[in-house]
């Protein structure tokens, strides 16, 4: 709804410039100003015209005052300065906000454009690790977001069933007497064995030439017992790694195989497109200097089994042939891969990937490794996680029985993980630190904790949450004076702004920085404003329940559940 406010701003601007006789080339700029003594909405267009006109922006603000004319939502429009400043009527904006908060609120219009957007794609070689979380999380909650926006979104999982590391553990399950425990978590198992096989690999590398073999042998298809053995182990992997997804609030909508374009020859006939510019000393390879890349990109093992980069072109066309915009999720040591991937999908008429880099989370410990073994894993993070929060709730929360605290805990625990690492921008390094995770003071459980006060507040006047709610008609009075109601909510109709903003930027974190604005917005306005047996109940009631709408569906786009009771 903040837009509205943007939007007559410029509309009223544009009048009065056209009634000056002049014209503006670009859109106008509106920004909301720094503090709410210079209004709500204020605008530099004067001296965007400046230039063009040759006179002072002071000038031209003059005569802009002279014609503008305050649109009905705003109680007045003043100049400071060269700037232009609109005030809002908060009355009329408040019902215009609290009537368009309902439980899909946030949702924007359709933007007729097809997304598919690539996340987490760990290889299945073991179960997902502290180092992969991060690309799983801004990923799901990009897709969310993009959604919500009016963006028709896929996401993928991009399987790697055609890697050194899956061909490893089949020679492992060949040619070790490992037998993986029937009742363990399927990629933990894989992940075992595949660290059995690196230290079996250590003692011996000449061993490398039978994995390699494995590995060509697989490529060509012809052996059914060895095609199904590669299956089983990336099914395996795979089947326990969206176990771990599903806990974590993320599900894919496909899972696309790397076999595929080897397969039905779409990696043939890209080196067949290619092959007047592939030069060839040892291997065949693209000399990508004219795009100012350095380093050549190899095509092909000597032994002529497909590589990932080759594959992965095959992938991006397939991408490019189906969807109107391509969206990669990749760790900051994908940059170079990406620029060749780039350059050659260009010379192949295919479209560039708008890629989201991100650096590395680490526990304090140090970094980790599925090859030597040494990692925390996704379900370990996510079970210390609920440990602690259920901890949290035992002092916190002693009058509540163990199944509530247990569904309390889970609903912390996993939203402490996913905001503690949506709130940063990717390009910041993290250290996951559990103090701040859990923080009911400043992390997520502060934002789910405003939202379960409201519950409770609503509850307490009399109102099922979710099923009933103060109405329209029981307000006589819309007058809002409390400057604690003003900010409650002039931040809760900044939320389709900010999905709008977050879309646009492809950016997760500035809508969890937004969560954490509205839940502090919401608990001044719970600490300082009697609500129950106050003249204004009814108008406040509907404020605080609009506010939890508002809440959760922030929460929601963060993968993040919003519990009624904490």
């Amino acid at each position: 709804m903040y837009r509205i406010l943007k939007k007559e701003a410029v509309k009223s601007l544009e009048n009065a410039i056209e009634a000056l006789g002049w014209g503006i080339s670009g859109n106008i700029k509106v920004e909301e100003p720094p503090n709410s003594d210079m209004g709500d909405i204020a605008s530099s267009v004067s001296f965007q015209l400046a230039k063009q006109l040759k006179r002072s922006p002071m000038e031209i603000t003059q005569e802009i005052m002279d014609k503008i004319e305050a649109p009905e939502i705003f109680s007045r429009v003043e100049s400071k300065g060269p700037y232009i400043n609109f005030f809002a009527d908060y009355n009329k904006f408040a019902k215009l906000v609290l009537e368009s908060v309902d439980d899909d609120y946030g949702r924007l219009e359709s933007k007729n454009t097809k997304i598919i957007l690539e996340h987490t794609s760990a290889n299945p070689n073991g179960p997902l690790h502290i180092g992969h979380i991060r690309n799983s999380i801004i990923g799901d909650s990009l897709a969310r977001i993009l959604r919500k926006a009016g963006y028709e979104v896929e996401t993928q999982y991009y399987v790697n069933d055609m890697g050194r590391q899956i061909a490893m553990i089949v020679w492992g399950l060949l040619n070790m007497d490992y037998q993986m425990d029937p009742k363990g978590k399927p990629d933990h198992e894989i992940g075992k064995l595949y660290f059995n096989v690196n230290e079996k690999l250590r003692a011996n590398p000449e061993l490398k030439s039978e994995i390699n073999t494995i590995l060509k042998r697989y490529e060509k298809g012809k052996e059914k017992e060895l095609q199904e053995l590669f299956k089983t182990v990336v099914e395996k992997c795979i089947e326990g790694i969206k176990i771990t997804s599903k806990r974590l609030n993320i599900e894919h909508d496909a899972f696309t195989w790397e076999s595929t374009f080897v397969k039905n020859g779409d990696v043939e006939n890209i080196l067949k497109t290619l092959e007047g510019c592939i030069k060839r000393n040892e291997v065949p390879y693209l000399d990508l200097n004219e795009y100012g890349i350095e380093k050549e990109l190899i095509l092909t093992r000597s032994d002529g089994t497909s590589l990932y980069a080759t594959r992965d072109l095959a992938y991006h066309l397939y991408k490019s042939k189906n969807f109107d915009e391509i969206v990669d999720v990749l760790g900051s040591d994908h940059k170079l891969a990406v620029k060749q991937l780039s350059a050659v999908l260009g010379m192949l008429g295919g479209k560039t990937p708008y890629v989201i880099f991100y650096e590395f989370i680490t526990l304090p410990e140090g970094s980790m490794s599925t090859r030597r073994g040494v990692f925390i894993s996704v379900d370990d993070l996510m079970e210390e996680a609920v440990q602690r929060a259920m901890k949290e709730m035992e002092t916190r929360r002693p009058d509540l029985n163990g199944d509530e605290k247990t569904l309390i805990a889970e609903k912390v625990g996993i939203g402490a993980i996913r905001y503690y690492i949506a709130r940063l921008s990717p390009e910041k390094h993290v250290v996951f630190k559990w103090n701040e995770a859990l923080s009911f003071e400043r992390g997520c459980a502060s934002i789910q904790y405003s939202h379960a006060r409201a519950c409770k507040l609503l509850e307490k006047a009399g109102y099922r949450v979710g099923d009933t709610a103060p109405r329209y008609e029981d307000i006589a009075d819309w007058n809002l004076e409390d400057p604690f109601e003003i900010e409650l909510v002039k931040t809760m109709s900044k939320f389709s702004t900010v999905i709008e903003e977050s879309a646009k930027t492809r950016r997760v974190h500035n809508l969890a920085q937004y969560a954490q604005d509205l839940a502090g917005a919401f608990n001044k306005f719970y600490k300082s404003v009697p609500v129950i047996d106050s003249d204004k109940e009814a108008l406040r009631l509907l404020l605080v329940d609009k506010a939890r709408i508002t809440i959760r569906n922030c929460l929601e786009l963060m993968g993040i559940d919003a519990p009624v009771s904490m």
